[in-house]
């Protein structure tokens, strides 16, 4: 009896592993990446392993206050602005849902702001009162060919009438002389007065150049026998008289072929204390994918953009003044693509980077160089080994700014292209012949890369995708740390989330860095399931605060600190503190950040106290609040202290 019942259960013991055996060479895939995975949770969350590379960890928002965030800034409150608009998306924009969040990312709280008009892809920048400048946005959705069913595009209307400019309100019809087909305009258009022109020599009269005004027109009805192919003089209906004989457009071809995003000329503050946006006079020329740059005097240059016909500005650049809260023209003209980087160099002259986020003629400032605003002297810039791909590359202000080092990264063709760029480009704007050098390559192609400076003078590198918009599942699960001492990158805990076009990153107050966004134009691999925007924030929590140890302290001391002055602090650690930085908050979207700078402050300590002084160059160190770090000789941050600059 027992032998029988032995066998018994020898018999169930091999039957039983035999079903697992079996189980296991059908699940064997499932079951290695569940143990794979498990080792890999086990890993990432060693205390060793997080002193040597850092962690990510996913902040997901309550359902009610997620949104498609396209643009985020962090405040002097220590909080941060993230602005949606109507976040790329044709329903919202057509109901009108235009969203923005302030999010506090110490107490975790998050509240929503009322948004005024549709800010997707707006331009901003920190201003020297505290407040965020945003400037332009959405007036129209691109609509793509097949979409379109009414013939348009730009009409330029003419006025032949020195004496006057006129006005042509919405609606307004024009008729062409040759094809006799009409169009109707969608806004209300100022025509300047016609100007005089003298010979110089005898004084004597030549000729009048006509003022000139650009609308967008389209056809009263739909089909494609209203298009035109050739230019053609338009009469406008409705004018009488000398109005009739001196007014008059010229179009090329109106079309049903792709129409793109169109901007407007909104422009507001945002006030963090108050956390309302507080409206402005509205810029001479509507901006979609404007890039906000502080100038010398402290003004703010507006630069590229889609118009309100859905063309690149035709170089008409502009200076808001925060002090009269209005804009006025640059005296000349100079064009960029959109969202190019321009940084504030310190003889007050502009650099830009080449790195831009596309729209516009692939041979229109494109060649990176240095500009001079007020004589419009440009000078370009050599050295680049792949010029043809600085679409969607970043750029970053290497640390410490007096060095005025910047590193472009990344990038790839022009448009839809699949090219990408494995290339990190260095240049030295104090060397006496300023060129681009290749720096150390990233492992993959990557466009839409993210570069946040940390308070140890390193820089993080992040994110991106090989393809356009990650298509082909090409997002880059990726992330570095780049050493400006010694040129090179080393390999840091790999995010958890893919991020993209309509990706950001920003540090924070206590030395984490934030990502938000990514717009990934497909869900799969295949390219035939639409993507889906990426709603989750997530945070890098540095190797330097994993490293043990007392980490530096900083309090007291004054809120305000002068160029040139000084100001002293309490440190528990004063002895042990190596270097002090004074960090420029971000402002950041579409790979474009121009505001983020550290800049390194001369400082003593004597028992608890470090005493700081702030440079005296205005253009190193621009107006308004920083975030003040002090670094123990280990790179380990304090929390930041806010200091205002006047």
């Amino acid at each position: 009896m027992k032998d029988q019942a032995g066998r018994r259960r020898a018999r169930r013991l091999a039957i039983g592993t035999a079903v697992v055996l079996a189980l296991a060479g059908m699940n064997g895939p499932w079951l290695y990446r569940f143990g794979t995975e498990q080792y890999h949770q086990y890993k990432i969350n060693k205390p060793g392993y997080k002193a040597a590379n850092g962690h990510w960890d996913i902040i997901e928002f309550p359902k009610e206050y997620r949104q498609d965030t396209i643009h985020a800034a962090l405040l002097h409150t220590g909080k941060v602005l993230l602005v949606a608009g109507s976040g790329n998306n044709q329903d919202n924009f057509n109901a009108k849902k235009f969203d923005t969040r302030i999010w506090d990312p110490v107490k975790g709280t998050i509240k929503k702001v009322p948004t005024p008009a549709d800010l997707f892809c707006t331009g901003h920048t920190q201003l020297a009162n505290g407040n965020l400048l945003i400037a332009g946005g959405t007036r129209r959705y691109e609509k793509l060919k097949g979409d379109v069913t009414k013939a348009g595009g730009l009409m330029v209307v003419h006025n032949e009438n020195p004496d006057k400019p006129i006005t042509l309100p919405a609606g307004t019809a024009f008729t062409g002389k040759e094809n006799g087909k009409t169009f109707v305009s969608k806004d209300p258009v100022l025509v300047p007065r016609a100007k005089k022109v003298f010979d110089p020599k005898t004084g004597a009269f030549v000729r009048n150049d006509p003022g000139l005004g650009r609308i967008y027109v389209e056809a009263k009805q739909s089909g494609s026998k209203y298009e035109t192919g050739t230019q053609d003089n338009y009469r406008v209906q409705g004018l009488t008289g000398a109005d009739a004989r001196n007014t008059y457009g010229i179009a090329q071809k109106l079309a049903l072929d792709k129409k793109d995003f169109q901007g407007i000329r909104d422009a507001y503050e945002f006030d963090p204390v108050a956390e309302r946006y507080i409206k402005v006079d509205p810029m001479n020329e509507a901006r979609w994918y404007p890039t906000l740059t502080t100038l010398s005097d402290g003004k703010i240059l507006s630069v590229s953009g889609l118009d309100d016909i859905g063309q690149l500005v035709p170089g008409k650049n502009e200076i808001f003044d925060p002090k009269t809260k209005k804009w006025t023209y640059t005296k000349t003209l100079r064009q960029f693509p959109t969202y190019p980087a321009l940084f504030l160099m310190q003889n007050g002259k502009i650099f830009y980077s080449g790195s831009n986020a596309g729209y516009g003629p692939d041979n229109v400032g494109r060649e990176p160089g240095i500009w001079d605003v007020g004589t419009n002297k440009f000078t370009k810039l050599p050295g680049l080994g792949d010029p043809n791909m600085m679409e969607t590359s970043g750029t970053v202000l290497l640390p410490p700014a007096q060095d005025e080092k910047f590193m472009v990264v990344g990038g790839g063709g022009v448009g839809e292209s699949k090219l990408s760029s494995k290339k990190t480009r260095l240049i030295d704007l104090k060397a006496k012949n300023p060129r681009f050098v290749d720096g150390p390559e990233l492992e993959k192609g990557t466009r839409y890369p993210q570069s946040s400076i940390l308070p140890d003078d390193t820089v993080l590198v992040s994110g991106g995708s090989e393809d356009y918009r990650g298509r082909g599942a090409s997002n880059i699960l990726q992330a570095r740390l780049y050493h400006p001492d010694s040129n090179s990158f080393t390999q840091v805990a790999d995010p958890l989330v893919g991020r993209n076009y309509h990706s950001g990153s920003l540090l924070l107050p206590d030395g984490r860095v934030m990502f938000f966004g990514s717009d990934s134009l497909y869900a799969d691999a295949a390219n035939t399931k639409p993507g889906k925007f990426e709603q989750r924030i997530e945070i890098y929590t540095p190797p330097y605060l994993y490293r043990g140890g007392a980490r530096p302290t900083l309090s007291g001391g004054p809120q305000t600190i002068a160029r040139g002055a000084s100001g002293t602090f309490t440190s528990q650690h004063a002895s042990r503190i190596k270097k002090v930085r004074l960090i420029r908050p971000s402002a950041s979207t579409h790979v474009t950040d121009v505001d983020q700078r550290s800049v390194a402050l001369d400082f003593k300590t004597s028992g608890d106290k470090v005493t700081v002084t702030v440079p005296t160059d205005r253009n190193l160190v621009q107006s308004g609040w920083y975030m003040l770090f002090v670094d123990d000789g280990q790179g380990t941050p304090s929390k930041a202290q806010w200091v205002k600059v006047p």
